[in-house]
């Protein structure tokens, strides 16, 4: 079984650098798949109010008996200082836990930013009063985190966004390095999202990724978890494949050159494939999560 390196975020909390995803996996299909993947090895799973299967999370994991880095976020709907507190009060039950290891706000709102910092103090509360050990936000570009760092008393230990060969998000990157926010991917490999909505060809089939996958005997997934790795990043893979999901979990027994690295960083477009974070309004996206 692979050992997964940590990183530690900006708080001391150490995180398995890569995560087991379950956005988009059916309730009924969950799981199944979060059994493979703590089978296979992985120690940290992602999901989100949203996603609607916090609940088949936790019970897989309790399942297994084993000591499993849980990460969730709360919705937009949930945002508002009372609203948020309540929203943990949610996740946790669904997840059968009473401390969760990180949460996230999901999206900044940036036509009512006011609730969204209500959100974030109430992440501070529950990080002050030991209900969860890390608190962070996704999907927040570098105006967002500005606004953000402007008055909050804790720094987000983490930054989830859309990060692949194909759209890197240098500057969000950069300006979470400069304030001790760790970035971590979603769509790590350019998931079906990307390749759906931005016109573009699948990462998988790209011949820079392909060349360099053959060089080391490797999948083309397998050499794009390796370059967020080693350019210090989390990772979030996901699959309900068995075998795929063991695979996305092998990338810890090569090393990719600086050239490597280089050639692959050299293949962002620019495009983004999951909505654009200025679009997303509570008129637009809001829903209402469900009680536990």
């Amino acid at each position: 079984m692979p050992t997964i390196p940590h990183l530690t975020l900006n708080n001391g909390v150490e995180m398995p650098a890569l995560g087991f995803g379950v956005f988009q996996t059916p309730p009924e299909e969950t799981r199944t798949a979060v059994e493979a993947a703590l089978d296979a090895g992985y120690r940290h799973i992602d999901t989100a109010a949203a996603y609607g299967n916090e609940r088949e999370v936790g019970e897989a994991v309790a399942k297994s008996g084993l000591d499993v880095f849980l990460e969730t976020k709360i919705w937009i709907s949930d945002y508002g200082y009372d609203q948020t507190l309540h929203g943990f009060d949610k996740s946790a039950a669904k997840l059968g836990v009473e401390q969760i290891d990180l949460l996230l706000l999901h999206q900044a709102l940036p036509s009512d930013f006011a609730r969204t910092r209500e959100a974030y103090r109430a992440l501070e509360r529950l990080l002050a009063d030991g209900k969860v050990r890390a608190i962070g936000v996704s999907n927040f570009m570098v105006d967002h985190l500005t606004a953000l760092l402007d008055r909050a008393t804790v720094v987000p230990a983490v930054n989830q966004i859309e990060v692949h060969p194909y759209f890197a998000q240098r500057e969000v990157q950069d300006f979470g390095a400069e304030h001790g926010i760790l970035t971590q991917a979603w769509s790590p490999i350019g998931g079906i999202t990307f390749y759906r909505d931005s016109g573009h060809t699948s990462t998988l089939q790209d011949p820079v990724i392909g060349e360099i996958a053959r060089a080391y005997g490797r999948t083309p997934a397998q050499v794009m978890l390796r370059w967020h790795l080693q350019q210090g990043r989390s990772a979030i893979p996901k699959s309900t494949n068995p075998a795929r999901i063991a695979e996305n979990l092998a990338v810890t027994d090569f090393a990719l050159t600086a050239e490597q690295l280089a050639a692959i960083d050299a293949l962002d477009t620019g495009k983004r494939g999951g909505p654009e974070p200025d679009a997303v309004t509570l008129e637009a996206f809001g829903r209402a999560i469900p009680e536990a």
